[in-house]
């Protein structure tokens, strides 16, 4: 298995919805020992990140940086995007739409406190998000 699809059912308009568990099962499900897996969002409105996974207050603090940085109305000028998500686009193209993870021995390394999330922003949608793996050469 090179490569396996998430789908993820988003519940509010901005979120972080944590897939750690979710890549580590198909790391092992795919049997990728030492290498890396790339986590991809083929979205324009939903990023991929990795941030602390044990303090849910710091989920809340990242949406609201995003937002005070990149707020629903801009304070000068107005967003001309037709279908009004415009920050969510610029949100995403500031958060990424990827992240690689290293793996050895089957494990994700990753630090003590890391989780992997995709970062809704503008839910709530499906989902999905591409995992590819990627092995060390023999």
């Amino acid at each position: 298995m090179r490569s396996q699809t998430l789908e993820i059912a988003t519940r509010a308009r901005c979120e972080l919805v944590e897939l750690t568990g979710q890549v580590r099962a198909a790391v092992a499900r795919a049997g990728l020992a030492a290498g890396a897996v790339l986590v991809y969002s083929p979205h324009t409105t939903a990023g991929v990140t990795i941030q602390e996974n044990a303090d849910p207050d710091v989920r809340r603090d990242l949406l609201l940086a995003l937002e005070n940085a990149v707020p629903d109305a801009a304070p000068r000028g107005a967003y001309r995007h037709g279908e009004g998500n415009s920050p969510a686009h610029v949100k995403t193209a500031l958060l990424g739409a990827s992240q690689l993870v290293p793996v050895e021995g089957g494990e994700l390394q990753l630090g003590t406190w890391q989780g992997v999330f995709l970062v809704e922003l503008d839910g709530p949608r499906r989902r999905q998000v591409l995992l590819r793996f990627l092995a060390d050469a023999p």
